[in-house]
C-alpha cells in the first residue's frame, strides 16, 4: 500500500478514535451514571459542556475534510502518482488534521488559539491544492 493510502487509512482512524475518545466517552459516561436517558442527545440541538460542543465540531470538521482527502488520495492510487513530494505531503496532512483536532478540543479557543488552529487547517488545503496540482501535471496531458 502506498504511503498516501496509509495515511487516508490514519485520517479515517483518527476520524473514529476523536468520536469514541471524546463525544463517545462524554455521552455514554452521563448515560451510563444514569443521569441522562440514551435519547437526550438531539442532533439539532447541541448541548453540554464547551468542551463537548468543542469536540463535536472537530469530529464534524474530520468527516468533512475525509471525503476530500480520500478522493485525492483515491485519484493519486489510480494515477499511480507518487514519489517523495506526495508522500511527504499526505503526511503532513495527517499530521496537520489531527494537531488542528488536538487544539480544537483541549484548549480554550481564545484568539491565539484559533489562529493556531487555523494554521493547521490551512497546511491541510495548501497540501490538498498541491496535490490535486501534481495530479493535474502529472496526469493532465492524458485528458
Amino acid at each position: 500500500m502506498s504511503l498516501p493510502v496509509w495515511m487516508l487509512l490514519g485520517f479515517a482512524a483518527w476520524t473514529v478514535l476523536l468520536l469514541l475518545s471524546t463525544v463517545g466517552v462524554y455521552r455514554w459516561s452521563l448515560i451510563l451514571a444514569g443521569r441522562v436517558p440514551i435519547s437526550s442527545f438531539r442532533a439539532d440541538q447541541v448541548e453540554g459542556s464547551d468542551r463537548y460542543k468543542r469536540a463535536m465540531r472537530a469530529h464534524a470538521n474530520c468527516i468533512e475534510n475525509l471525503p476530500v482527502f480520500g478522493a485525492i488520495v483515491v485519484a493519486l492510487h489510480v494515477g499511480n502518482v507518487g514519489g517523495t513530494l506526495v508522500d511527504g505531503l499526505a503526511a503532513a496532512i495527517l499530521v496537520a488534521r489531527v494537531m488542528q483536532s488536538l487544539v480544537h478540543v483541549c484548549f480554550v479557543q481564545t484568539d491565539t488559539v484559533t489562529a493556531l488552529r487555523f494554521a493547521f487547517f490551512l497546511v491541510q488545503i495548501v497540501g490538498y491544492l498541491v496535490l490535486i496540482g501534481v495530479l493535474v501535471a502529472r496526469l493532465g496531458g492524458g485528458v
